[in-house]
C-alpha cells in the first residue's frame, strides 16, 4: 500500500482525529434532526469508512447498528463502482442487503475525494419518523410482505454530482404521513455528511493524505491485534445455546434457535445454521443485522472500551442459512427485526454467559419493546405519533445485582421520550413511569427491575400497536438464579375493564380516558437465592423490591412487617447453609 514510514505520535494523534470526526457526524445529525425518535431516543449511528467500505470510526447511538455502515458501502461500491464523483451522495434502505435492517432505518452514504482519489466515505443510518406502508410509523408488527412496510430506496443517487435529485424528494413528500419530519432528518443527515466530508479533508491537508491512508491501515491493523489477544485468553471449546421466539405477529411460533460458538486461539465462529426459517410475519431479520447483534457481544467479551472499526472484528465468523430467519429473503416482511436480530446476539451471550461470568451476566428482557401511539392532539386537532422503544431489566452477574430501567442490548446508549415532552407534543397524559418490582430474577444477586410506563389517551381514536417480544420465554437466570419476568401490556378501559396481558398488538384502539400500561420484564438472577445476605434482602425489602412474602418463600427470611427487621430464616435456608458448609469443609 503505501511506503512512508509514520512516528508513532502522528499516528495516534490521526488515528483519534479519526474518531473525533465519527463523533462530531453523530452531534451535527442530532442537533439537526427534528424528530424526537433522533434528537432525543438517539435511534441512528454515523461513521467514516477506508475506500474499500471497512469501518473506521463508528458514533453510535443504536448498538445494532455496529457494522451496518461497512454493508451499505460496499453496497454502493459494487453497484456503482467506477461511477461515483464528489458531491454524490446515495440513499439506501433496503432490508435484505446494504446494512438493511427495516424500511424505517434510511441510511446515507457519500464518497469523500482527495486530489481527484476516492480516500473514504462518510455515511450515517437514522430511524425516519415515517417512511409511508400500511400503518402511521411505517413499521408494523402484523404485515405479511415487505411492500406493506413503506418506501424502498434500492441504492439509489439523492444527489448526483452536488444536485439534488428533486423527483425522488417529490416521492418521498407524497408518500409519508409526516413530510416535514422525514425530509428534516433526510437533510439532518446530509449535514452529518457534510461535516465528515470537511473533517476529513482538514487531515489530509494538515497531515498529507499518504500519512491519513496509512493511519487508516494502523487502526484496523490494531482493532484486530486487540481482539486476537483477548480470544487467546478465553478457553477453547464449542458452546451450545438454543431458546424461541414468541411469535412472529400473526399467531404462529414459537421458533426454535441455536447457536454453536467455537472459540479456538485465532477466531471466534457463531453457527446459528439449523435455527428456525424465515416466517409469514414481520420478525425476520437479514444476516447484516445478525452480524450486528452478534459483533455487540463479541465486543462485550473482547474489546468493551475499544473503538469500533472492522478491524475488530476480522477474528470473528458468523453462518447461518439462507432464508432462515436470521437472513432473510425477499419478499417475507421485516419491520420488528430485532426480535430475530437481538436473539442472534443473546444466544451468543446464553451460549458464553457460564464460562465467562466475569464479563457477561445473565439474560436480560431483550427485546425493544417498541410503541407506536397515534392519534390527534386534543388542542390542534393535529394528528401526532410516538414512536420510541421501552426500558427494562438486565440480568444480575457474578458480585453484582442487574441494571434496573435500560434499554436492551440492540438499542445501547439511547432513550425514550421524555413525560415533558410526551405530554407537550403528544394527544396524551403519561399516569406512570415507575420501576416494575415484581420480585423476579431472584438469586445471590438479583436481576434488575424493568419499568411500568402508563399512556392515558387524551382523545377519541387513538391506536397503540406494540411489540414486546420475550412475553413467553423470559429472561434466563445464571448459576442457580431464577428466571426473570415477562414483557406484556395492558390496557385499562375508561368503564373499568381490565384487558391483557399481550405481548404483541397492532393497532388496539384507545378512546379518551383508556389507559394502555407497559410493562417491561426483569432480568433473570444469578447464583441461588439462599446465598444471598440477610442484609441485602431487608434492604431489598425496604426499597420495596421485593415482598414480605418473597422474602419468606423465595429467600427463607422472615421480615417481621411492622418493625421492618428480621426475624429468622426459614428450615430450608438453614438446611442450605449447613450443606453449603460441609461441602466446604470437605
Amino acid at each position: 500500500m503505501l511506503k512512508t514510514k509514520i512516528d508513532p505520535f502522528t499516528l495516534e494523534i490521526v488515528k483519534d482525529s479519526l474518531t473525533a470526526v465519527g463523533e462530531e457526524m453523530f452531534f451535527t445529525l442530532g442537533r439537526t434532526s427534528m424528530s424526537p425518535i433522533i434528537y432525543e431516543v438517539l435511534d441512528y449511528a454515523t461513521g467514516i469508512t477506508n475506500a474499500k467500505g471497512d469501518l473506521l470510526t463508528q458514533g453510535n447511538g443504536v448498538a445494532g447498528f455496529i457494522g451496518m455502515l461497512s454493508f451499505m458501502v460496499k453496497e454502493t461500491l459494487k453497484k456503482f463502482q467506477d461511477n461515483l464523483k464528489p458531491g454524490d451522495i446515495i440513499i439506501i434502505n433496503d432490508s435484505y442487503n446494504g446494512g438493511g435492517s427495516h424500511l424505517s432505518d434510511v441510511g446515507l452514504v457519500m464518497p469523500i475525494f482527495y486530489e481527484d482519489e476516492l480516500v473514504a466515505f462518510s455515511a450515517n443510518k437514522a430511524h425516519w419518523t415515517e417512511v409511508g406502508g400500511k400503518d402511521p410509523g411505517s413499521f408494523t408488527n402484523d404485515s405479511t410482505e415487505i411492500y406493506q412496510e413503506g418506501l424502498q430506496f434500492p441504492c439509489v443517487k439523492l444527489f448526483d454530482e452536488g444536485k439534488i435529485n428533486q423527483s425522488l424528494v417529490d416521492v418521498i413528500q407524497a408518500n409519508v404521513r409526516l413530510p416535514e419530519l422525514s425530509l428534516s432528518d433526510m437533510w439532518a443527515q446530509i449535514a452529518s455528511l457534510r461535516i465528515g466530508e470537511k473533517r476529513f479533508h482538514e487531515l489530509c491537508r494538515k497531515y498529507g493524505k499518504e500519512t491519513v491512508l496509512q493511519t487508516t491501515k494502523y487502526l484496523l491493523d490494531q482493532g484486530e491485534v486487540i481482539s486476537r489477544s483477548v480470544i487467546q485468553t478465553l478457553p477453547n471449546g464449542e458452546y451450545f445455546a438454543e431458546d424461541y421466539i414468541d411469535t412472529d405477529g400473526l399467531g404462529n411460533g414459537p421458533f426454535k434457535v441455536h447457536v454453536k460458538v467455537t472459540i479456538t486461539d485465532d477466531k471466534f465462529v457463531c453457527d446459528f445454521r439449523g435455527s428456525h426459517p424465515q416466517v409469514p410475519g414481520p420478525i425476520n431479520c437479514s444476516y447484516t443485522t445478525l452480524v450486528s447483534d452478534v459483533r455487540t457481544v463479541f465486543l462485550a467479551i473482547t474489546s468493551d472500551d475499544q473503538h469500533i472499526n472492522d478491524g475488530v472484528f476480522r477474528p470473528l465468523e458468523i453462518v447461518t442459512d439462507p432464508g432462515s430467519i436470521f437472513s432473510a429473503e425477499r419478499p417475507v416482511p421485516m419491520s420488528v427485526y430485532w426480535e430475530s436480530g437481538s436473539m442472534g446476539g443473546d444466544l451468543v451471550w446464553k451460549a458464553l454467559a457460564p464460562i465467562i461470568p466475569s464479563k457477561l451476566t445473565a439474560g436480560h428482557f431483550l427485546s425493544v419493546c417498541a410503541v407506536t401511539l397515534s392519534g390527534k392532539h386534543p388542542d390542534t386537532n393535529e394528528p401526532f405519533l410516538i414512536v420510541e422503544p421501552s426500558q427494562g431489566g438486565w440480568g444480575a452477574g457474578s458480585g453484582l445485582d442487574g441494571a434496573r430501567g435500560q434499554f436492551c442490548i440492540g438499542d445501547g446508549e439511547t432513550y425514550n421520550v421524555p413525560v415533558e415532552i410526551a405530554e407537550s407534543r403528544y394527544g396524551v397524559l403519561v399516569n406512570q413511569y415507575s420501576l416494575n418490582t415484581d420480585g423476579a430474577g431472584a438469586g445471590e444477586f438479583i436481576g434488575g427491575a424493568g419499568v411500568i410506563r402508563s399512556y392515558q389517551a387524551l382523545t377519541d381514536g387513538q391506536f397503540a400497536t406494540v411489540t414486546f417480544g420475550r412475553h413467553s420465554h423470559v429472561p434466563w437466570g445464571l448459576h442457580d438464579g431464577i428466571d426473570g419476568s415477562p414483557n406484556q401490556f395492558y390496557v385499562y378501559k375508561k368503564d373499568g375493564e381490565i384487558d391483557g396481558p399481550y405481548g404483541v398488538y397492532a393497532r388496539y384502539p384507545l378512546n379518551k380516558g383508556d389507559v394502555v400500561k407497559l410493562v417491561t420484564g426483569t432480568g433473570g438472577g444469578f447464583g441461588n437465592p439462599y446465598d444471598r445476605p440477610v442484609s441485602k434482602i431487608l434492604e431489598d425489602y425496604k426499597n420495596e423490591y421485593i415482598t414480605h412474602q418473597q422474602a419468606e418463600e423465595i429467600y427463607g427470611v422472615l421480615i417481621n412487617k411492622k418493625t421492618q427487621q428480621f426475624l429468622q430464616i426459614s428450615s430450608l435456608r438453614k438446611e442450605w447453609e449447613e450443606k453449603k458448609m460441609n461441602n466446604q469443609r470437605l
